[in-house]
């Protein structure tokens, strides 16, 4: 059947080189590659295998559903020994599908803890400690009576404690340096109990892209334990943005992974004052060529681009022209020669000389390149190229 031309192109050979680049910076820790909310958008199943396959030994996912389907990817790919990490709780009944997969849930609520127990065998969890994310993770306040509860539920078994960062990309300021504190002490009280946890981690990309990862080890170290950071953004692509501080540069070794294209479905030109698209916030001021997208804000493409972003054909810049409606968008081609229907449009990624990233897109709509990747709707298609690979 043919289908409607949207699809967005995973590169296999970009997504490894940039697994790769990861992993050679990550000299004192293990990485845990982030393949949750739909790998960033690129594709849960098919990025969880490829990494696995290439030697990826932890997974991490939101919850115990994206790891049931990491978990059949992985098998498939014949790496059932990777690990996968599901980093948003445990849910009311999640606990037997969590044991049956060998999927580790990360805990931090009592109720958690009474999920796992509940099932009456041994489970292995990591804790997240709260060191001032206020998101998830236990109080400092609360660490004490949170380990008295699992110390009494022997069938669990401690794998790990993690913390989540709040500004790592804040190179001078004291901010990671007060949580990374806290952290210590966490770790401190956990190991005074006996407890004997296997991995230590905290932090995501920008952690393992700016110094900072050699205290982590060093942390898990003393306590006879194995430092992770737990990359997400770079692994597809995109360095993080840092303030303060010499910039880091391996960012720019980095390789989008994701490039999302359309093709011209039609075009039509509109004399001086015509306008186009709804509410006519578009007015020719002159003789205009209009092609028009088969794309639109269902598909991912942020509304607030309209009359601001702009596409790529025939190795030009095109700019959005009105609004983008929900499944159309209208694009400026009359600088672009010889535009012709079915030509090919690239929305984010390269085509010849330019380029549209996912920065570019976040920075005219006052996001982040996480929002416009993750948004790309699961109507697009999604199709794995360098096959060789």
């Amino acid at each position: 059947m043919t289908c409607r031309p949207v699809w967005a192109e995973i590169s296999r050979s970009k997504l490894l080189h940039n697994f790769d680049l990861l992993r050679r910076l990550a000299t004192a820790a293990e990485l845990l590659a982030v393949v949750k909310a739909d790998a960033y958008g690129h594709g849960t199943v098919a990025c969880s295998q490829l990494l696995a396959a290439s030697g990826a030994k932890w997974l991490g996912v939101t919850d115990m559903a994206e790891g049931v389907r990491v978990r059949a990817a992985c098998a498939e790919a014949g790496a059932d020994e990777v690990a996968i990490l599901a980093m948003g709780g445990l849910w009311p009944g999640e606990a037997e599908a969590a044991l049956t997969h060998g999927i580790t849930p990360v805990v931090w609520e009592k109720v958690h803890l009474e999920e796992a127990a509940g099932v009456g065998r041994p489970m292995a969890v990591h804790l997240e400690i709260d060191t001032g994310m206020s998101r998830q993770g236990v109080r400092m306040e609360e660490l004490p009576a949170f380990l008295d509860k699992l110390q009494e539920t022997p069938q669990l078994r401690l794998d790990g404690v993690m913390t989540h960062f709040h500004s790592p990309e804040t190179l001078d300021g004291p901010a990671t340096a007060g949580q990374f504190s806290r952290f210590v002490t966490a770790m401190d009280t956990i190991c005074g109990r006996g407890l004997k946890p296997r991995w230590v981690h905290a932090g995501n990309s920008a952690t393992l892209l700016a110094p900072g990862a050699e205290a982590l080890a060093k942390l898990a170290e003393k306590h006879g334990a194995t430092a992770m950071i737990r990359p997400g953004l770079a692994l597809y692509g995109y360095a993080p943005r840092f303030t303060g501080g010499a910039q880091p540069k391996f960012g720019e070794d980095l390789k989008p992974v994701l490039a999302w294209k359309t093709r011209v479905a039609s075009l039509r030109t509109i004399a001086k004052g015509e306008t186009a698209g709804y509410c006519a916030t578009f007015r020719a001021e002159r003789t205009t060529r209009l092609a028009l997208l088969p794309v639109g804000y269902a598909d991912g493409l942020n509304r607030l681009l309209s009359n601001r972003g702009a596409v790529l054909v025939g190795g030009h810049r095109a700019p959005i022209a009105g609004r983008i409606s929900m499944d159309l968008t209208s694009v400026d081609v009359t600088d672009v020669p010889g535009v012709a229907m079915g030509d090919e449009v690239v929305l984010i990624g390269e085509q010849g000389s330019e380029a549209v990233p996912a920065y570019e897109q976040a920075d005219l709509v006052g996001t982040i390149p996480y929002e416009i990747l993750c948004n790309i709707n699961a109507r697009v298609a999604r199709v794995m190229v360098d096959q060789g690979l």
